[in-house]
């Protein structure tokens, strides 16, 4: 009986060290207190002339994925994002940012061989969208209001139910 307290009380510990942490990390991430997602309107990856807006984004659930084709998290984490969106009635967008030139995103997303679309993403976006660290992302509902948010890897599961 001992033991089996000693091991809960170490679990307790635990997960209260881990929500503490992801707090931290997640403290100056935009509010998602259903405040509205900043205005971008970014070129597509594959096709430069075309452009996806925020504007577009409404009328459905959408996470909007912020990484860098170096970061090695990043490439744990997309296909899972992307496994999500073929699942379920949720759309996702990643914005790829701090890259040398289109070409290493265009090398990353064929290597993870990603159909989402994949838009170029700039110093401005990162600052309106507050990113300090890849991969991040945020959930827009419908209206276009932040719903969730995360920073780090991200799970099938996790994605789903920040989600919800």
């Amino acid at each position: 009986m001992k033991k089996v307290k000693s091991l809960m009380i170490n679990i307790i510990i635990i997960a209260v060290v881990f929500f503490a942490v992801t707090a931290y990390q997640q403290r100056n991430l935009l509010a998602t207190s259903n405040s509205p997602a900043p205005y971008f309107n970014l070129p597509l990856v594959n096709d430069s002339e075309q452009r996806i807006n925020i504007a577009m984004l409404k009328g459905k659930t959408t996470i909007v994925y912020f990484f860098a084709p170096w970061c090695t998290i990043c490439r744990y984490s997309m296909p899972n994002l992307e496994s999500v969106t073929e699942d379920s009635n949720i759309n996702a967008i990643g914005i790829a940012l701090d890259y040398r030139n289109p070409q290493e995103v265009v090398d990353f997303v064929s290597d993870l061989n990603l159909t989402m679309p994949i838009l170029l993403g700039d110093r401005h976006t990162q600052s309106n969208y507050k990113i300090s660290a890849f991969p991040t992302y945020y959930i827009i509902n419908e209206q276009l209001h932040i719903t969730a948010r995360s920073m780090g890897y991200s799970s099938e599961l996790g994605i789903k139910i920040n989600a919800l």
